[in-house]
């Protein structure tokens, strides 16, 4: 076995982000992999393309092709393309490349579940530091878009724990105690100079746009935290039947880093 790699997860606001980077000082010859990154394993904030389809997209938008071809890592038969790392004002690219991610249900069940699988299964690193990349972006997208049932969420993770279990991995877990503080507290972080909250509005769209938050009627802050709260639970459900002896647990920016490790 190698070098220990550790998957940060948690609930938004929970601190991953600081603790990656407090991971990332101790650790300075690791990798560090962020959402938006190009990441051998989860493809947030990223467009996963055929050919065919790349060269759609470098035929669309002809004056950023430079910017996109930087930003893009070919696997196999596909294309990765970070397309949020691309700063640019060109009308409806962002919106247009985001069809092209395989969450908020763009695949089936069985195709989204395949991806995620063979990259994991195709993934050997080690000395690596990831960013929600067992849970968040996953469970979300099986929650909300795919409506899959608790058991059949629970029937992924089995599968996805055999894939890694001859791979050296610690999930360290975030624990937020209080997700309607954690979360107005991040409404405010997440706001522009003039106080216009960013994140609070997307998230709350990406909620009750879904199919699940349209069928339970979830709105607003009252709906996200009784999403949050189903959740958290099932993620401990999940840490506790699945991924025994791979987790530590810990109370959300009330921790001891060197205690940890």
């Amino acid at each position: 076995m190698g070098r220990t790699n550790y998957f940060i997860e948690g609930l938004q606001g929970a601190g991953k982000s600081t603790f990656v980077q407090r991971l990332s000082d101790k650790f300075t010859d690791y990798k560090v992999f962020r959402e938006g990154d190009y990441s051998p394993v989860e493809l947030a904030w990223c467009a996963y393309v055929t050919e065919e389809q790349y060269r759609k997209v470098l035929a669309d938008y002809p004056s950023i092709t430079s910017e996109i071809r930087e930003k893009t890592v070919t696997e196999r038969a596909h294309k990765i393309i970070c397309y949020t790392q691309i700063l640019t004002d060109v009308p409806g690219f962002h919106k247009d490349l985001e069809r092209y991610e395989i969450y908020n249900g763009n695949l089936d069940k069985d195709s989204f579940e395949e991806v995620i699988l063979e990259r994991f299964r195709r993934w050997d690193g080690e000395g690596q530091i990831f960013e929600c990349s067992v849970f968040q972006n996953i469970i979300e997208n099986q929650m909300l878009y795919l409506m899959m049932t608790d058991d059949e969420i629970l029937r992924f993770y089995q599968k996805l724990e055999r894939v890694l279990a001859d791979k050296p991995y610690q999930i360290v877990y975030l624990d937020a105690a209080d997700i309607s503080g954690t979360l107005e507290v991040i409404k405010k972080e997440r706001s522009d100079d003039q106080g216009n909250e960013l994140w609070f509005p997307l998230m709350i769209r990406y909620l009750e746009e879904s199919p699940y938050g349209k069928q339970h009627a979830l709105r607003g802050m009252e709906g996200l935290v009784r999403h949050l709260e189903r959740r958290k639970a099932l993620e401990h459900f999940l840490m506790n039947e699945v991924f025994q002896g791979n987790v530590t647990i810990v109370q959300s920016k009330n921790y001891d880093i060197d205690d940890i490790l």
